[in-house]
């Protein structure tokens, strides 16, 4: 995965020294989300019903896998994100996105006043709404994550946007869509710098994921002020029924 900056700014570490956006699933999971956190050896990921994500360290060996597989259980899919190493012999990969890392730099960021913070009781209209617009993963308590902000029209949520990933001080921008009817008018820009608003006044960096390959939504962030900070990619493999030593993959009581 290449980083795509130089020293000094937003989003750049000193040469040599990992930032905490090359695996903010780990860092987050380490850090500020740490409730959410499921452990095992070196291994972390969120509780199920809140994100699929699974962060592994820097450069796993077989026994960090061995304790993906027992969290997971065999033949249970688990999502890497940023992962842009090696999978082990046995494992199949089921998915994978190119994708980019922006940073704010610059952004224009201002609440909204038709926007309304949403919670666990507008979730099963949120996941109606992701259903229909494939924004990426959101689950029954996703929205625990952080703040949501939604915009509704005659009573019905018509777009929304909220933060995810967390990593000490940045928050990730996540979830952006509008209802298909609504599109065109600007909503997805005016709830992102809403979310940004919010996540600067606490004295954070907002940053965002996207494909690689979704150009109209990178020509939207680049217009925003939103800078690439890398290429990443999101993937996911299938835990085998027996790991590379043989053993079978038991998962964690």
């Amino acid at each position: 995965m290449s980083v795509v900056s130089s020293p000094g700014g937003p989003g750049r570490a000193a040469a040599g020294v990992p930032h905490v956006l090359d695996n903010p699933a780990l860092a987050s999971l380490t850090g500020p989300h740490a409730r959410f956190a499921e452990r095992r050896g070196r291994v972390l990921r969120y509780q199920v019903d809140v994100s699929p994500w699974l962060a592994l360290p820097e450069e796993p060996d077989a026994r960090d896998w061995a304790d993906v597989a027992a969290l997971a259980g065999p033949g249970a899919e688990v999502a890497l994100p940023g992962f842009g190493g090696e999978i082990p012999e046995g494992w199949e990969i089921t998915f994978r996105v190119d994708g980019v890392q922006f940073v704010d730099d610059g952004l224009a960021a201002a609440p909204d006043a038709e926007a309304v913070r949403l919670g666990p009781a507008d979730v099963p209209e949120m996941l109606d709404l992701v259903a229909r617009t494939q924004p990426g993963p959101f689950l029954p308590r996703t929205v625990e994550l952080g703040t949501y902000l939604g915009i509704r029209r005659e009573g019905a949520l018509i777009a929304m946007a909220g933060e995810r990933l967390h990593p000490p001080g940045w928050t990730e921008i996540s979830a952006v869509c509008t209802d298909p009817a609504f599109r065109g008018e600007g909503l997805a820009t005016r709830l992102v710098l809403a979310v940004a608003h919010g996540i600067r006044e606490r004295g954070e960096t907002p940053f965002l994921h996207t494909s690689a390959e979704n150009a109209t939504a990178i020509r939207l962030y680049e217009s925003l002020g939103f800078r690439l900070r890398r290429r990443t990619a999101f993937l996911a493999a299938r835990v085998p029924q027996r790991l590379a030593d043989g053993r079978a993959a038991v998962p964690v009581p």
